[in-house]
Order: structure tokens, then sequence, then C-alpha cells
């Protein structure tokens, strides 16, 4: 007897083999049958039709910041929910394995647009552990609705060993007993099945709290020794580099890519952050597949991470990450709790000809394309703006420069205007080409984080949309089963995951798609409280006819937009070791 059935549907392995349609009995939390003809479904417990709809593994989203939230809701609905049966945590140097509970909040605080209070709380209540293999046990003890797998967090390791204050000081190094400290540290992670180390060296990642406020990250202030030091154990060992390189030093780029090269050595897996279609350079498209085929040319394991949608970003006000790229932005960032004193700010005139000035730069690496005619006004209680861009606000209040209209009505009313824009992945080609790049991994969702500024947990519905769109208009860019290939087993096999496959004797973490509703539906953003956040109202999606039926570890999860039984109560997903 089976515990489920999913019958009748277009089966795809992960690997990219071609579909079928197939039955597939699951037993135990493994598939234990996949079969031509129909199963007796005696004694089955549960049997989902999935005729004329697709069968998939369950996607794999290689870059969260799940690492607080997954501790307050295990569940982790709005990713299950979207067929996303397997996160990593750690990203962009932070994860939750050594720090206190200050100093979390300090790093995912303002970085991550995690609500500080709730990011200290969690971490003073419920942290049980001292170690990695501590910390993956605690996981794995819980609820979980996906599996986790997790990276350590330089910055979280580095902030431990040598107190965040000593961290984050240009003029400090780790001494050597420290550095020793930090390589034990990531020997016992990867000894516990952590997939590798994430480390950042972007400067507009600037912490939270009082004592370090708008210092940043603290691997940006590690020496080329130390990183060295750390990438050659991750080299021993196979696993990876998660990097963020600054975007306003080339130099970091190249050298954290050229740290993958393997001519002369094992080459070391490098993930960097990102590959994006900019809008403010748009001629940089080109040059991250090129980079990618170079250092792999020469012996690397090198890729770039991608999200594979137009990158939307909303904003309460100042209150957006980007502004944390140039000087006048991250003054005002760095006023959030004292927002008298940022109102008189944003009303000096010095300070406004400072904005400007960062405002009119348009060369040089940078994120945001700097155009207020780029940003619409969503909310507002000044209606007569609702629609409108800041640029169209100037022109309509006599010319006046678009940073004085945007500054004016942020002073005005706060974080009560809100507004859109869309900084990079806006060219349907270049997306179509970085999606079939070798080179490029496809993630980057940032899920769990910036909850009022971004929504992409239903990333891989939305490629697979467009893979199938452009196969019924006969001009395909890759298969569908390339497509569900590189959601899914690629990623399992580079991070060394048992995940991403749908075979016999695989972990049962399946995903039940309705084709006929990958549709519109799936641009549309929506807002739910989140429960563990005070009811912070939280940018979702919800394209709930599409993604008819979810399991994880064999257990049924979700479907239709309605969560399992079990979901948050009972163990569906594990901590997943690599290797």
């Amino acid at each position: 007897m089976f515990d489920s059935i999913i019958k009748g549907g277009r089966w795809f392995d992960g690997t990219g083999a071609p579909s079928a349609v197939r039955h597939l009995g699951i037993r135990a939390g493994r598939v234990a049958e996949v079969s031509a003809v129909p199963l007796d479904e005696t004694g089955c417990g549960r049997v989902v039709d999935a005729a004329g709809h697709w069968v998939i593994p369950g996607m794999i989203d290689i870059h969260t910041h799940y690492d607080v939230e997954v501790l307050l809701d295990p569940a982790l609905p709005e990713s299950v929910r979207h067929g996303v049966t397997t996160v990593l945590l750690g990203s962009c140097s932070l994860s939750t394995v050594h720090a206190d509970a200050e100093t979390a909040g300090d790093l995912f605080g303002r970085v991550e647009a995690i609500p500080r209070g709730h990011v200290v709380a969690a971490i003073g209540d419920l942290k049980s552990w001292r170690t990695a293999e501590e910390y993956a046990a605690a996981l794995d003890a819980l609820p979980l609705g996906p599996n986790v797998a997790g990276f350590l967090g330089h910055s979280d390791v580095r902030a431990a060993v040598m107190g965040l204050d000593r961290a984050t000081r240009r003029e400090v190094k780790a001494t050597p007993d420290e550095l020793a400290t930090m390589r034990r540290a990531l020997t016992e992670a990867l000894d516990a099945g952590f997939v590798g180390m994430s480390s950042q060296q972007l400067l507009f990642d600037k912490l939270d709290g009082q004592r370090c406020r708008s210092r940043t990250l603290p691997s940006t202030y590690a020496t080329s020794r130390e990183r060295s030091v750390l990438n050659t154990i991750l080299r021993r060992r196979g696993r990876a580099l998660q990097g963020g390189p600054d975007v306003a030093r080339p130099q970091s780029l190249v050298a954290m890519a050229a740290s993958s090269i393997g001519l002369w050595r094992e080459p070391l897996k490098v993930s960097l952050l990102s590959a994006a279609d900019v809008k403010a350079i748009p001629g940089v498209a080109r040059a991250f597949p090129a980079l990618a085929r170079a250092v792999n040319a020469l012996g690397g394991d090198f890729r770039w991470q991608h999200l594979p949608v137009p990158f939307e970003v909303y904003s309460d006000g100042i209150d957006l990450p980007v502004f944390e790229e140039f000087g006048s932005g991250a003054a005002a960032l760095h006023l959030a709790d004292q927002l008298e004193e940022r109102a008189d700010l944003l009303s000096d005139e010095g300070y406004r000809r400072w904005f400007r000035k960062d405002y009119d730069k348009k060369f040089g690496p940078r994120v945001w394309h700097r155009d207020f005619f780029d940003a619409e006004i969503v909310e507002c209680p000044d209606e007569s703006v609702l629609g409108k861009t800041f640029g169209q606000v100037g022109l309509d209040r006599g010319g006046l420069h678009p940073v004085d209209a945007f500054l004016d009505l942020v002073v005005e009313h706060g974080t009560k205007v809100r507004w859109r824009t869309t900084i990079s992945n806006h060219r349907p080609a270049v997306l179509d080409r970085f999606a079939a790049d070798p080179g490029i991994q496809l993630g980057f969702s940032d899920a769990g984080a910036h909850l009022r500024n971004m929504a992409f947990y239903n990333f891989g519905l939305r490629l697979l949309r467009r893979v199938h769109d452009a196969e019924r208009a006969r001009r395909p860019f890759m298969t569908l089963e390339h497509a569900v290939h590189r959601l899914t087993g690629e990623l399992a096999e580079w991070y060394g995951l048992d995940a991403g496959r749908l075979r016999v004797g695989d972990r049962a973490d399946a995903v039940v798609i309705d084709p006929a509703h990958l549709d519109a539906t799936l641009d549309t953003y929506a807002e739910h409280p989140a429960p563990h956040y005070d009811n912070l109202s939280r940018m979702v999606n919800r394209n709930d006819a599409t993604v008819t039926a979810v399991f994880i570890g064999g257990k049924y999860v979700f479907g239709s937009g309605a969560a399992g039984p079990g979901l948050g109560t009972e163990q569906a997903g594990r901590f997943l070791r690599a290797g």
C-alpha cells in the first residue's frame, strides 16, 4: 500500500530527462514507484488526481533570510505555498549560529529590514545552541514545513569571535588566535553538514542598533588573508562560498570570482550576487555570462545567482535599502528611529543639495537607476499624486527638482507615501538568456527579508510560465524539462543536497502545478499580516489556483491556497546536510 498517490500527471524527474505521464506512489517519505499504468489505490491515505497537470520535484530557493522566521514560524508557508520545498539559510554573511541576541539584531535589522526587536527577542528566547551541530539539531527538531540547509555567515562568526565593535573597525585585524577560532567554527559547521560559508563585501549593507550603527557588516572588514584562510577550508571540503562583492569596487568582484579558479589547485565553488539586467547600467548584462565562462574555462566552479523575474521594489517613504548606496541616502536611513531629526534633515536645504548631487550622478557602479520619473506613487494621503511619478509631481508643482518633490512628500507624509519602481531584470530577452546560461543559478529571492519592499516567493512559477509561454508561441529559449532541472536537481547537485529530484528512492518532495493557471495572477502582489512580527503587513504573492498540491517528505502540506492539516505542527521537512 502507498501513503499517497499522485496519478496521471506530466512527471518531471528534475534531471532534465524527457517528461512523461506517470503515476507516483509515495511510501515512508520517499518515492516508492513511478508507473506508466495506474497504481492500486487500496488503503492509500491520499490520492491526488494530477491529470492535465505537471508533477515536478519541489523547488529549491538558494538565497533566503529565514534565519529568524524559521524559529518563529517553522512552516514558512509563504514559500511552501508556491512549491518551494527546500530553502537555504545564512545568506549574505548573516546567520544565527554564533551571534548573541543583540548582535543578531544589529546584523539583520537594517540590512534585511526585519524588525530588530523581534530578532533580539527570538534569539534571546529561543536560542538553545552553542555550536553549528547543535544549531542543525535544533532546526531538525522543529515542525519544519520545507527542508532547510545552511551557510555559516562570515559576519556572524566574526562578530562572535572578535566582538562586534572590534570586528567592524578598519584598523583592527583578527589576531592569530581569533583566526584559528574562526577556522574551527567553519570546520565544525562543515562537519555538521552546512553547504558552505557566505561572505559579504558590499559596502552599503549597514548595521542596526546603537553600538556600531551604520558601520558596514563585519565580513567587509576581513583582510584578504582572513578570506583566503577560510576559502581554503571550503576548497578542501568541496563546499560553496556565497559572496556579495562591492558593486562600487569592481576589483572585489574580480577577486571573489577568481578565487574559484582551479588551475593549480582544487576549484572553489563560488556563487556570487548577482547577475542582473541593471537599469542603471544596461551594458553590464553582457559581462555576467562572459565572466562566468572565463573563470570556468580556467578550471573554476563559478556561478552567478539570479532572480529570474523583474526586480520590482516598493518603499514606504525613504525606507528602502537602495538609498544606502550613496551618502545622503545613508544619512537619512541612519535616523530611522529618530523621525523628528530625520524630518529636519530632509527639510534642510544643505542636505537637499547633497541629495540632488548624489541623485544627478549617473555614472559609475550602482544599483538604483536614480530616476524619480521611474518611481510610481501607489499610496498617499494626498490623493492628487496617486498614480504619478515623483518627477511628474515636481513638474505639476512648478518645475520642482524630482528630489525636492520626493523629499517634500516624505517630510509631509512619512511612511504613508508608498511607491514602487523596477530596478533590474526589466528586459524579457535578457531574462531569457540568463535563465538558460549554465554560469547562472536561478534563485536570490531574499525570502524572509524586506517584508515591506518585495515579494518573490513565486519566482520559480514565474520562470515556468515564461518558458511555457515561449514554447506555445514557438519561440522556445529552453525546454520545460531544462527549466525544471534548473530550479531543482541542478541546484541540489551543486550544493550537495538530497533534494530536487523525483525518481524512485528520492525524497518525496513533489509539487503539482496546473499550467492553465500559470497566468497574470503570478505578477500581482498582496499584503498579509505576519503574526510573528506583530502583524506587520507583509508583501506576499497569491496565485492559489496555480499550485494544487505540495508534498514534503511524503506529507501533503499545501494545495490550492490552503495549508494541509499538519503544516506547522508536524514535521515535514528536515535539516539537510550537504555531502
